[in-house]
């Protein structure tokens, strides 16, 4: 299946709490959009790979990707090399998409700023012909290279590039990061067999509201999403930027 925007994330529930409003912005104008995640999270503190796998696919209703699957990179030891880079070129070259969006540059978890540098190399490679990759069938996949990555901006704050407006979506986003009820204060639960986490407080999804909020009020609107670029933006026409 060719998307036209994918993204990757560390851990499932990195694009939920960093990108989902952007990608449910341009499923609504007709794009094909999916998500690709790393690692199972087996690290976290609380639930297991199980539950987080069960809440990812919950997550995953609730948004309507048209993709999402797993690569199972070791939570918290994988690397960016040759192994790790030519399993992201894969899936790269499988959904072929036009667009990209990866983790921050640097965060507060070190999964992050290294899933960010892995896929980042790995775009570059995917576009190499002489990087040879097989798809589940064992035929040779051919090269595709994004038109353009961008940065989302996780726990550490970061100066974005641009800023989404994502205020007609942020209530599904809000749904589809409470999906992940064994990892954050969900209304409702209490998870009183669970260790308290700082992503686990209330304080957590007040943060990433007002996060939301600070990133839309930069651009007028209620509600953001902000990222990076790796290379200088371009426009024909200077209204497009109205």
């Amino acid at each position: 299946m060719k998307l036209d925007l994918l993204a990757f994330a560390s851990h499932p529930d990195d694009a939920e709490l960093g990108c989902v409003g952007t990608i449910l912005a341009h499923q609504a104008q007709g794009k094909k959009v999916g998500i690709v995640d790393l690692t199972r999270g087996e690290l976290g503190t609380r639930g297991t790979p199980e539950t987080r796998a069960q809440e990812s696919e919950e997550a995953t209703r609730i948004l309507g990707l048209d993709a999402r699957e797993n690569l199972g990179m070791a939570d918290g030891f994988f690397q960016n090399d040759r192994e790790h880079q030519l399993k992201v070129v894969a899936a790269i070259r499988k959904y072929r998409p036009e667009i990209i969006l990866m983790n921050a540059i640097h965060d507060r978890h070190p999964d992050h700023g290294r899933g960010s540098q892995l896929v980042s190399e790995s775009c570059f490679l995917s576009g190499l012909r002489m990087v040879k990759t097989q798809d589940e069938n064992g035929q040779e996949q051919e090269a595709w290279r994004p038109k353009a990555v961008y940065h989302y901006i996780q726990d550490r704050l970061i100066t974005p590039d641009l800023v989404v407006d994502i205020t007609p979506y942020w209530e599904k986003k809000k749904e589809a990061i409470y999906a992940f009820s064994s990892q954050f204060h969900t209304p409702g639960t209490k998870n009183t067999n669970e260790p308290a986490t700082y992503i686990s407080s209330p304080d957590f999804i007040r943060f990433i509201e007002a996060r939301a909020l600070e990133m839309g009020h930069s651009i007028g609107v209620t509600y953001g999403e902000g990222f990076t670029k790796e290379r200088n933006l371009g426009v024909r026409n200077l209204f497009d930027l109205l």
